[in-house]
């Protein structure tokens, strides 16, 4: 098992004065922090969760072979999902890539292995229950009976979190954002023209593979409004800079660093649950996303603009995400049964 590895984008780079370095010319400019940034963070911690697991937990040594490596998803095939499955071979393979090490996910027989772990242990895919409109609506409403208590009675605290919380769900439903997009939003990277809309810069997502960022719009809305709830909790927290949604305690302090975006679906679902709205644990950011594509689905968007809206680049992707306005197609079976002649009847 190696131990003196040369840095790696996979691995966490101890604490340097950049600054310090890049002006002293006798200090060579190193590549690791540029090895680092090219790697999401997220990306990262699940690569060398996944390297712990087969090293500490199974056993297994690195470099490894093909022989161990297809081991390794026999053993597993009961246990892990076959997309985890796929999570755990992409980061075997960066290992390697990153050591100079062949990389043994490659041979032909540990796919085959994979495939036939597909073919043999086949899951349906557990999706997200959509947070439709007219939950959204409950939910907001929930959060409004919220904010008017707590004005009434003056509680700094609460006005501020049900504030948080709606801009939070609002910009989350409209502009079909995740946990970790939500967690990364900046105040600073948003814009707001009154009574128009919103522009939010995002400086990385999970699309964004060339790190030039995104640029999104939400429009202002006659009602469930993402600007208004926006502006009203930069109003209640006087926040300027920094992260958009911050953790707020007891005393009404608000935290420096955003919302961690495991923290998010906590979060929804305690609000779902507190609205009154049945099966919360079924719901995640993923939610808010879903429930949006399939708003904009029943309402005739087509796939293009869609995929635009919200960012997707595979149409697969975005498929994933919506459901069908009739999903057992009974609407147009029953229209076609009522208009479709009887056997036996002249028409």
């Amino acid at each position: 098992m190696l131990r003196n590895q040369p840095e790696s984008p996979f691995t966490r780079a101890p604490c340097r004065d950049i600054n310090a370095e890049r002006n002293n010319p006798a200090i060579p400019v190193r590549p690791s922090r540029y090895l680092q940034a090219a790697t999401r963070d997220h990306t990262r911690r699940s690569y060398q969760s996944a390297i712990r697991h087969f090293e500490q937990e199974w056993g297994g040594f690195l470099p490894a072979s093909a022989d161990s490596v297809a081991r390794y998803l026999a053993e597993h095939a009961q246990t892990l999902s076959i997309n985890t499955l796929r999570q755990r071979l992409a980061a075997i393979a960066q290992w390697h890539v990153s050591q100079g090490f062949p990389d043994p996910t490659r041979a032909p027989h540990v796919r085959k292995v994979l495939k036939g772990i597909q073919a043999l242990h086949p899951a349906q895919e557990r999706r997200a229950k959509p947070l439709q409109l007219a939950q959204l609506e409950q939910l907001v409403a929930s959060l409004d009976a919220q904010i008017a208590t707590a004005s009434s009675e003056g509680n700094a605290h609460q006005l501020q979190v049900h504030t948080r919380n709606k801009a939070l769900v609002l910009i989350g439903f409209w502009r079909g954002f995740r946990s970790d997009e939500l967690s990364r939003l900046q105040i600073e990277h948003i814009t707001v023209e009154p009574g128009r809309g919103m522009t939010i810069f995002l400086p990385r997502t999970k699309t964004d593979r060339n790190h030039v960022g995104t640029t999104h719009k939400a429009p202002a809305l006659s009602r469930l409004c993402p600007v208004a709830a926006y502006e009203a909790w930069l109003a209640a927290s006087g926040l300027t800079e920094g992260p958009a949604f911050r953790r707020i305690d007891r005393w009404s302090r608000i935290a420096a660093d955003g919302l961690q975006a495991s923290s998010i679906v906590p979060l929804l679902r305690a609000l779902l649950h507190r609205a009154g709205l049945p099966q919360s644990d079924r719901y995640s950011s993923h939610s808010l996303r879903r429930g949006f594509a399939t708003w904009a689905n029943s309402n005739q968007w087509d796939l293009k603009m869609l995929m635009e809206y919200v960012g997707w680049k595979d149409v697969r992707s975005a498929m994933r995400y919506i459901d069908a306005a009739d999903p057992f197609a009974q609407h147009r079976i029953e229209t076609a049964l009522s208009v479709a002649p009887r056997p036996g009847i002249a028409v």
